[in-house]
């Protein structure tokens, strides 16, 4: 069934709730899938493996990054590196969240009203989950 359905990528630098926005939106129904461009020099990964119908991208700042994931020792330099990765995805993005000061449920809120103001077809059956990409799962 996922595949008859639009496809959604969700872009965004470490820590900013890219698996968990995934996990929540494949649970509501939408075919909903991780790119992990902030890993990749190739400027359009994102456009890779299917053209996305919608492509959402999270941003996050350094002390967003350290409040989710404590374990990781975050950095200005490796938070620049990434969003320079991310230049080619962000300036294609339909939408931009900087999730620093939202909870994940808030993320979700924002990006479901996002997709059926825009009418993007849903499942009425949840959609099976991927695997992890990310962290503690923590937003």
């Amino acid at each position: 069934m996922a595949e008859k359905l639009p496809l959604i990528k969700v872009v965004g630098v470490s820590a900013s709730g890219k698996s968990t926005l995934v996990e929540a939106l494949r649970a509501a129904g939408w075919n909903a899938r991780p790119v992990s461009q902030e890993h990749s020099d190739v400027p359009d990964l994102w456009k890779q493996f299917g053209f996305p119908r919608i492509l959402i991208y999270l941003d996050n700042d350094l002390e967003g990054q350290c409040r989710r994931r404590p374990d990781v020792s975050w950095s200005a330099e490796n938070l620049a590196r990434e969003k320079q990765r991310l230049q080619h995805a962000y300036e294609h993005a339909d939408l931009r969240i900087n999730t620093a000061h939202f909870t994940a449920e808030q993320v979700r809120d924002l990006v479901i009203a996002f997709l059926e103001a825009n009418h993007i077809r849903r499942s009425s059956t949840p959609l099976p989950p991927l695997p992890r990409t990310g962290g503690s799962g923590k937003t």
